[in-house]
């Protein structure tokens, strides 16, 4: 905000996109170590949510800023995002450590202190320690408050077991994570989110104030329908809800790629078409929400082993932010190459690819716990276990896992 030339403004944003970067990746992973497997879901997802909530502020503050001089709006618009940062500076100080880490350490007497705050019940506290330690490495009858962890389990190889030599369960779930997060930036909402005046221009409506009040629209259904989604995730599952997102964003994108096509073909306004591309717009902006909005960051944060569970997370936001930035860059000129309604039309051929992914790569993990994951996934015959323990004892199902592993779910 208070920039003094091109350079100095680039160099602030980098900044702030080292910590975008770091808060994309730790906020998840915290989330759903921390939480209990009754509400990881949504708990998880509420770090999509307020993604949401900054965009519609962001497209708010827009509107607003564009009141104001030029030379003084934009400044505004960047340097009051310094606001919530500070804020949330000074809460982060008051956060308990995740009792995975904690674990990994050998700090079992803090672990079992956060745990017993996390957790539904003092019965289900003592079966995450547990689980926790025997993921670590730690033998169940080391009780003492400080305990030596052994060497494996502070880091050693992971790159190895993760790229190098990974298990056949962690090669299914590194695809697995890393497919959630291209296939959701192939789907092209960045370029809705990003260049939503653009589209609305070329449906027709001209005014800037008009447009400025498009997007917003834009920004408010896709946090209303995330909020949605939150309250679904542990209801009804990650696959249901990915894949009637995903069925409906391939139908919306045809649509608006049709609309779309009409108005560019017409030598004026159809105000039919107009209406169908701006409702289609914003139908897709809300099926995505409800589903592939939150999904990749929720799913992929629960999915790896404790040992692997940050680097491997990292690897699938990474993903994620290098398929946005390339979709978000070629956009304008994938529409003036292909028209803006074959743009729509290649983004909704990506979305039916990526169906038919999720439902061959993706097992179900409601209800879960994080340490009984792996045992989901191995098997890419694409014949998955179906998960029917949905409360918080822990029991063995019946029959063995893939790869001969016995299950260990949450009764």
């Amino acid at each position: 905000g208070f920039a003094t030339n091109y350079a100095f403004l680039m160099v602030g944003r980098f900044v702030a996109g080292i910590g975008v970067g770091y808060a994309c990746m730790i906020a998840p992973v915290y989330t759903a170590e921390i939480s209990p497997a009754s509400t990881r879901g949504f708990l998880t997802s509420f770090f999509e949510v307020f993604i949401n909530f900054g965009i519609l502020l962001g497209y708010v503050s827009n509107y607003v800023c564009s009141k104001l001089s030029t030379h003084l709006g934009w400044r505004v618009m960047l340097g009051v995002g310094a606001v919530p940062a500070v804020i949330l500076a000074s809460v982060v100080l008051w956060m308990p450590e995740s009792p995975r880490w904690l674990v990994m350490q050998g700090r079992l007497g803090d672990a079992k202190r956060v745990l017993d705050k996390t957790s539904d019940s003092v019965e289900e506290a003592q079966f995450r320690l547990a689980d926790i330690k025997e993921a670590a490495g730690i033998p169940e009858n080391l009780t003492d408050d400080v305990v030596q962890v052994p060497k494996r389990s502070h880091g050693e190889g992971v790159w190895k077991e993760l790229i190098v030599h990974p298990t056949p369960s962690v090669r299914h779930i590194l695809i697995a994570s890393v497919g959630i997060h291209f296939f959701q930036q192939c789907s092209g909402i960045d370029s809705v989110v990003l260049y939503s005046p653009r589209i609305f221009e070329k449906a027709g409506i001209t005014s800037s104030d008009n447009k400025l009040l498009a997007t917003v629209a834009v920004g408010f259904t896709k946090t209303m329908f995330i909020l949605v989604a939150t309250f679904l995730f542990d209801k009804i599952g990650r696959r249901p809800l990915i894949l009637s997102s995903v069925a409906g964003m391939i139908f919306s994108l045809a649509t608006l790629g049709f609309g779309l096509t009409v108005i560019d073909h017409s030598n004026k306004k159809v105000t039919w078409a107009v209406g169908l591309s701006i409702a289609m717009l914003l139908a897709f902006v809300a099926f995505f929400s409800i589903g592939m909005g939150p999904s990749p960051v929720v799913y992929s944060s629960e999915i790896f082993p404790l040992k692997l569970r940050a680097q491997g997370t990292s690897m699938g936001m990474a993903a994620n932010r290098l398929t946005s930035g390339v979709i978000s860059m070629t956009f304008i000129s994938l529409y003036k190459g292909i028209t803006i309604g074959g743009a729509f039309f290649l983004y909704a051929g990506v979305a039916l690819v990526s169906w038919f992914f999720f439902y061959y790569v993706l097992p179900e993990t409601q209800g879960r716990t994080l340490e009984d994951m792996e045992g989901l996934f191995g098997n890419l015959k694409w014949n998955f276990p179906k998960n029917k323990n949905k409360k918080n004892n822990k029991e063995v199902s019946n029959g063995d896992g893939p790869n001969g592993q016995v299950q260990l779910g949450s009764k």
